[in-house]
């Protein structure tokens, strides 16, 4: 959605809150990870933003409630929307450990290049085949999984360009998505491919390492129980819901666990602020899994949703979508890594679930099977090619 247009509509401000919550986020991790305090600046910005949305979105609900039912519709809107604005604000406190400069171990870093989505940059050549194109030509989300979140062109940076921003040789970009999809935005661009890296020698894993590996694991696990809270509501689904709370559960005992960690290894840490600064992560993480929770609530209590809800998700830049894996398609008896779900769709799997049993964040190695209900997230036309590996044809599109 270009932000461009302005929201004027409860549907518009709902999905624009949506979208400014989730590039918070990413920009917020890309400034841990390139401690740049430039970006954890534009995620400050950003809040603003939102706090503008969430005005109009609350005087757009109080004139349209015009009988006791739709008002308690609209409460619901802004319940939701009120959840949302708690991931914006666990984004803004995740930059606030770049801009206070805390510190951030280099581990961390180190760590994050293998997050289920990264953040990379990339500069344009010259004769890169993107120069002249409009992101809207390029469609880098379907084609190869990647999102541009950010392009800098001289000394300024665009944040959040729209589908009609053109691509200039000498643009430095910020691009969102699976590690796979980086080299792959690279040769679009015309950057060399970055080497492969060695394997890192097997050893002992110190408490700090664990630390480390346990922020991975909470921001991985945080992304998909947003991502489900988002599904459950389009698709008013409370066994969806029921799962968020589940990952909401476990999030508390791995928080309790990183705790116990970081206390262990503060012996080991050459600077005490690096680990307040895990700690901080931490405490943002488990705002955001908080956060898909209280998403939720509505659903799993089994309450009317107001329809501009699900119209507000499909018309945000990602949206959740279901599909059921057919016999004999391309999918049926096929890993994840052999179909390149996410380089050659743009979705990314949630979660599987195969009978009773859900398999959340499945591995590369995950292999499908026919009757298989798949939960994925990504732009809209990667949905249609995710119905076509799943062998799904649909008589009318999703709403």
């Amino acid at each position: 959605m270009d932000s461009s247009e302005g929201p004027k509509t409860v549907k518009g401000f709902l999905a624009e809150i949506k979208d400014t919550s989730e590039l918070m986020v990413d920009l917020a991790y890309a400034a841990i990870f390139f401690s740049d305090a430039d970006l954890a600046k534009e995620v400050r910005r950003l809040e603003d933003r939102m706090v503008e949305h969430l005005r109009g979105l609350r005087r757009l609900s109080i004139l349209a409630a015009r009988s006791p039912e739709d008002a308690e519709h609209m409460a619901g809107v802004l319940e939701i929307a009120a959840a949302v604005e708690k991931i914006a604000d666990a984004a803004e406190d995740i930059a606030g450990i770049v801009a206070s400069g805390i510190g951030i171990l280099e581990d961390l870093r180190r760590d994050l290049r293998h997050a289920e989505e990264v953040v990379a940059r990339v500069k344009v050549r010259e004769d890169a085949e993107a120069v002249g194109q409009s992101l809207r030509d390029l469609a880098l989300p379907v084609e190869i999984g990647m999102w541009i979140i950010a392009a800098r062109r001289g000394g300024e940076w665009n944040f959040d360009p729209g589908r009609d921003f053109t691509v200039s040789g000498g643009d430095v970009l910020l691009v969102r998505g699976p590690e796979d999809g980086i080299n792959l935005a690279r040769k679009v661009m015309g950057a060399p491919e970055l080497p492969e890296q060695p394997d890192p020698p097997e050893i002992v894993l110190s408490d700090l390492d664990r630390a480390v590996d346990l922020i991975v694991e909470m921001k991985d696990s945080s992304e998909v129980a947003v991502g489900l809270a988002y599904s459950a509501l389009l698709f008013n689904s409370p066994a969806l819901a029921t799962e968020v709370a589940n990952l909401e559960a476990r999030s508390d005992a791995i928080h309790d666990e990183l705790e116990s960690w970081v206390l262990r290894s503060a012996q080991e840490a050459r600077n005490p602020d690096d680990l307040r600064g895990l700690i901080r992560l931490a405490q943002a993480s488990e705002m955001i899994f908080d956060s898909a929770r209280e998403m939720t609530r509505l659903v799993e209590a089994g309450e009317e949703l107001h329809p501009v809800i699900a119209a507000a998700l499909v018309e945000s830049d990602e949206f959740g979508h279901e599909t059921v894996v057919q016999p004999g398609a391309p999918a049926d008896g096929r890993t994840i890594k052999v179909l390149q779900i996410e380089t050659e769709t743009g979705m990314f799997v949630l979660a599987v679930q195969r009978g009773r049993r859900w398999t959340y964040r499945p591995k590369p190695r995950f292999t499908f099977q026919a009757g298989d209900r798949v939960i994925a997230v990504g732009p809209a036309e990667g949905g249609e090619e995710l119905d076509d590996l799943a062998g799904l044809q649909r008589e009318f599109q999703d709403v």
